[in-house]
């Protein structure tokens, strides 16, 4: 009977645990966008650029994954939008999302128009990483910058989401 329990409890850690084998790529910054940039669709969504090889950006991950589980009965989406290249996706970034458990949703951006894209996520960034938009329908907010808690990430999420 112990070793049944066991096994549950494995098959149960193994489902929660996210499997990454590939992550969907844009080439262009307005198919990101039409899929996930401008919905009204009764969900909030929290977007973050972000890279493997950024320190603040690492450092602020599990306060999105914590948002995520912590709102997981309400409309959320989290999107976590790499600027890693796509060539490094199997080297790189999809160990480091299987390491992490990464449960929210991942995509590549590998549009190298930033010049025209980056004022397209919003006219006063500057282009440095991290940063994120939090939007449902026609409220949104944008955080330059890394979070310093999961109460700040969590209060600029209930300041759209309410």
């Amino acid at each position: 009977m112990k070793g049944f329990l066991l096994f549950v409890a494995f098959l149960a850690s193994a489902a929660l645990s996210a499997q990454w084998t590939s992550v969907k790529t844009f080439a262009k910054y307005d198919e990101l966008a039409k899929e996930y940039l401008d919905r009204d669709d009764g969900y909030t969504y929290v977007i973050n650029y972000w890279a493997t090889w950024c320190g603040p950006c690492v450092k602020e991950l599990p306060y999105f994954e914590q948002l995520l589980a912590a709102h997981d009965n309400e409309k959320i989406r989290v999107i976590l939008v790499s600027l890693d290249f796509p060539k490094k996706m199997e080297s790189k970034l999809l160990p480091f999302l299987n390491k992490h458990n990464i449960q929210s949703e991942v995509v590549i951006l590998d549009d190298p128009k930033s010049n025209i894209w980056i004022d397209k996520v919003d006219p006063s960034w500057e282009g440095a990483i991290p940063v994120t938009i939090v939007y449902k329908g026609d409220k949104r907010e944008f955080w330059d910058g890394e979070f310093d808690s999961y109460a700040d990430l969590d209060k600029l999420f209930l300041s759209i989401h309410n």
